[in-house]
């Protein structure tokens, strides 16, 4: 999909992580892994990750990096979109509650479901309610406690995940501005919907009294090998997809922000675009696989430690679950991100009761 006259265009980044941090000798020693330090940092590229304690929701971390995507925007959003796969209840969306804790009263949110691509699904859908004229300020929010479904024995998934939340605020603009969405892809195919699942807890086979046998498995599961294959053929699939329709050759894009999945993958994605190394932006050594918070805050990190002039050539590129794909071609933003951190001894981030 190309965005030709005026588009939505980035005007706020902020992020938003638990002060926890656990080191790979901790994950190792939590799960009683048979895996090293070593292992784990060859193999994925993840020295650390957050998580929260308990008490702290995927909501709680929502408002923290929606809060402070706003005081980047210096405006006050009229839509709110979370995209997540550990929301704070099944039923209701996390979303209304974090618009009301961030006193955007009686404003449109939703939750929207791709898992790791989530967020830039969701920009999608927000640039779309913009160009429509639904709304003006949309924020857009990825955010996950993935420590809520991950199995610490399960040496597969274990030492990949963290928690955290990254958001952003558009507004609109013309394609040339920076922060500008340019053009947007979007695939999925659900006959890989097995290659990552929580098997349980949902109507297929729900948990609690309507299962009949068995305490059932809510935890994430990947079959790794499988994913990896489809992760890197899907985004440079995707990421070449639109690339064209912007108009842009690979080599002239001055910031690749993939999803945070594995490095390996990520350098995979790069180098089959043609993406030099120094060009490439992220933080995943330092809070792993954030699944949909995981590109908006490598964003947000690209925009604190780089001096790249706004307006310059950058691509999104994510793959989650589902199998769900997507990628954003857009001008670098020339927002200042702000952060927050959430520690155990917080207070709720709001000036709200919790609802």
């Amino acid at each position: 999909m190309r965005l030709d006259d005026t588009t939505a265009a980035i005007v706020g980044v902020g992020s938003c992580l638990p002060d926890r941090v656990l080191d790979n000798h901790e994950i190792i020693e939590r799960g009683a892994l048979n895996t090293t330090d070593e292992w784990i940092r060859r193999r994925t590229g993840i020295a650390r990750r957050r998580y929260v304690t308990l008490g702290t929701s995927t909501g709680d971390l929502a408002v923290g990096a929606g809060r402070a995507a706003m005081a980047s925007a210096g405006t006050c959003p009229d839509f709110v979109l979370l995209a997540t796969t550990t929301p704070d209840h099944p039923c209701p969306a996390t979303a209304p509650a974090v618009a009301y804790r961030l006193g955007l009263d009686e404003v449109p949110a939703f939750d929207l479901g791709a898992v790791c691509s989530g967020f830039v699904y969701a920009l999608a859908v927000a640039t779309a309610l913009v160009k429509a004229g639904t709304c003006a300020t949309p924020l857009v929010i990825g955010a996950e406690t993935y420590s809520s479904i991950i199995d610490p024995r399960d040496r597969g998934t274990a030492p990949l995940f963290g928690d955290g939340a990254g958001a952003v605020v558009l507004r609109a603009g013309p394609p040339d501005a920076p922060g500008a969405l340019r053009a947007l892809d979007l695939g999925s195919d659900g006959s890989g919907e097995r290659l990552i699942v929580v098997p349980d807890g949902g109507s297929r086979r729900p948990r609690g009294p309507l299962r009949a046998i068995g305490p059932g498995d809510h935890c994430f599961r990947m079959q790794g090998r499988a994913v990896y294959g489809q992760a890197v053929r899907r985004m440079t699939a995707s990421a070449r997809r639109v690339l064209c329709e912007a108009g842009w050759e690979a080599p002239t894009v001055r910031a690749f922000v993939g999803h945070q999945a594995n490095q390996r993958i990520l350098d995979s994605v790069a180098e089959r675009l043609g993406i030099a190394a120094g060009n490439r932006y992220g933080n995943l050594h330092e809070v792993g696989n954030t699944a949909a918070a995981s590109v908006p805050l490598a964003l947000a990190d690209g925009l604190a430690r780089s001096s790249l002039q706004p307006g310059s050539r950058a691509l999104l590129t994510a793959f989650g679950g589902g199998l769900t794909w997507a990628s954003a071609a857009l001008t670098w933003p020339a927002a200042q991100p702000r952060a927050e951190t959430i520690a155990p001894s917080d207070p709720l981030p709001t000036g709200r009761s919790r609802p």
